[in-house]
């Protein structure tokens, strides 16, 4: 009897475009597993937000390997131990999984490799992370080069198909009930607002995609207003590998118009991976010197002040509604997110990481790559970013990107405002709950711009 072939799965919870799984179909059994593993990451074990996402994207996985004749087993402690152990278990002597480059992966997945027989694919990326280089063969820092190497290499090779059925191993190992590992909120059930716009699972993923397809050609046109749907929402399916780029590039790439905006987006994500392959400690540790002596506000006020800004109290009613759909739902629209950013980083000059590490656990698309070189790119710490100098005005970006009905929407509170006001109301319009701002634009920019000066010395 041929052993059976252990298939681990992290981030590319699909059956379709699955090196892994096609590579071990094709040689016998295979018994796909998932460990929940919060000790390997450490401080960067998934945030409540990816929980309830994991837990749902997990449930649809194992029901559509049911319907090819398999099924998940689910274990949860070290991969490092998990793994030998299971594979003892049932006589496997492989195990197939896709390269993953957060660092702690990267670790793993060489502990797991010296125990066992590790055959590890590409597959969650547009290209290998770490293979678009320059001419003299180093990797790119700046984002438009990269872009432009890698699409010369495009478009990536055409999707492969689901395996029409996954041969089954003579007896299953124990699994446990998803159930039991408590990823979903119960005291308080805060996940309403996710439910209701989210379908976890590479079917919710497929959906969402033809969905976009057929609008891709107005992206440039829509994607900055917050008060539509212009962007793909596509962003946690890709995170969890619902579904992978190259589906997202074969579906959308021949929509025309401005699409190419949009797959400039995807090559955003890829260039993040290339990121964290050179600095694995991006999402903690600044890029520019500058920054490690930069006078960040801390103590009482700057408290207040960051408790204010996670809540959407801060009395910009743009950043306060962005606040409040990310709790709500999990997401943020993209402009919107570079507004709070900035607004934290800038007028109330927090700390990014206090920033970061927030979306990290209220996101349900909370990459580490991702999440780091954004939030450095609005700090103007990162090795590709804006400039510290440029601060972002929200009221005239709220004005300029027409967020009066995302406002409305997310700030009811402000519903009744004429459109005139909405953006900047007038203290004696302000209804009764809605705060002052907790700092004048003005006196912000000062603020900030005196503390770059003292930053560089």
């Amino acid at each position: 009897m041929t052993a059976p072939i252990l298939v681990w799965l992290r981030r590319d919870l699909r059956l379709s475009d699955q090196a892994a799984l096609a590579a071990a179909s094709a040689k016998g059994p295979v018994i796909p597993v998932y460990v929940l593993d919060d000790e390997t990451p450490e401080h960067r074990a998934m945030g409540a937000a990816s929980r309830w996402w994991l837990h749902y994207s997990l449930a649809s996985l194992d029901a559509a390997l049911r319907g090819k004749g398999s099924r998940l087993i689910l274990r949860r402690g070290r991969c490092e131990e998990i793994l030998p152990e299971l594979a003892r278990e049932v006589g496997a002597r492989e195990v197939h999984a896709l390269h993953h480059y957060e660092p702690w992966w990267r670790g793993a997945e060489k502990t797991v490799g010296r125990k066992l027989r590790l055959c590890l694919y590409h597959g969650n990326y547009l290209l290998p992370p770490g293979t678009v280089t320059t001419g003299s063969g180093a990797p790119y820092k700046i984002y438009t080069p990269f872009w432009r190497a890698l699409l010369e290499r495009m478009p990536p090779p055409e999707p492969r198909c689901a395996p029409q059925t996954i041969a089954a191993p003579p007896a299953w190992p124990k699994s446990d009930r998803l159930e039991d590992w408590r990823l979903l909120p119960t005291a308080p059930d805060w996940a309403g607002g996710l439910r209701a716009m989210w379908e976890p699972g590479e079917e919710g993923a497929g959906e969402r995609l033809r969905d976009f397809a057929e609008q891709a050609s107005g992206y440039e046109s829509r994607r900055n207003l917050p008060g539509v749907v212009g962007t793909s929402l596509l962003s946690p399916h890709l995170h969890f590998g619902e579904v992978t780029p190259a589906q997202v590039w074969h579906a959308a790439s021949s929509a025309g118009g401005s699409v190419g905006i949009f797959l400039g987006e995807l090559g955003w994500r890829d260039y993040a991976q290339n990121v964290i392959l050179q600095f694995p400690d991006y999402g903690g540790r600044p890029a520019r010197e500058t920054f490690d002596r930069f006078p960040w506000r801390s103590g009482g006020p700057a408290r207040e002040d960051l408790r204010a800004w996670k809540r959407g109290m801060t009395g910009y009613p743009i950043v306060d509604a962005g606040m409040r759909q990310l709790w709500h739902t999990g997401w943020m629209h993209n402009r919107v997110r570079m507004i709070a950013a900035s607004f934290l980083i800038k007028h109330l000059l927090i700390d990014w990481r206090e920033g970061e590490r927030w979306f990290w656990d209220t996101l349900v698309d909370a990459d580490y790559a991702s999440n780091a070189v954004n939030w450095q790119w609005t700090a103007g710490s990162g090795v590709d970013s804006s400039m510290f100098a440029r601060i972002m005005a929200p009221l005239s970006q709220s004005e300029k990107f027409d967020a009066s009905a995302y406002i409305r929407e997310w700030l009811p509170e402000l519903a009744e405002l004429p459109e005139g006001e909405i953006h900047d109301p007038a203290p004696m319009l302000r209804p009764a709950g809605y705060l002052a701002k907790i700092i004048d634009h003005r006196q912000a920019r000062e603020r900030a711009l005196a503390a770059w000066e003292q930053a560089k010395g």
